[in-house]
């Protein structure tokens, strides 16, 4: 069954995913080695299917969806165990952008900075 879930929500199941192990969240170093390794794979996926890198015939067939899950998970770990609610931090970084770079690049409404 699929399901659409809030950032919020998406942060709790992973803490309870996580909070299961005995080990619990790594060190926030190695969160971003981990962070790194699953962009690093996510970037070989993206060369494969858009770059001009073929996939070798024994390489495992993986998307470019698995690996944005991936790091998704991954960076939703590194936010539970710094205590930050990608929720809040999503708005702020949208309503900088929407501020900062709303007349950035040619808008297809039309619109010009005032």
């Amino acid at each position: 069954m699929d399901k659409s879930e809030s950032l919020q929500e998406m942060q709790a199941e992973v803490d309870a995913y996580i909070k299961q192990f005995k080990a619990g969240y790594f060190s926030p170093l190695s969160q971003m080695a981990r962070l790194t390794e699953e962009v690093g794979e996510l970037a070989r996926e993206i060369n494969h299917y858009y770059g001009e890198k073929p996939k070798k015939s024994d390489e495992q067939p993986k998307t470019v969806e698995e690996e944005l899950g991936d790091v998704l998970f991954v960076t939703l770990i590194m936010a539970n165990s710094l205590s930050i609610d990608l929720t809040e931090v999503f708005n702020r970084n949208m309503k900088k952008f929407n501020q900062r770079d709303n007349y950035r690049f040619e808008r297809k409404d039309g619109k010009t900075h005032d």
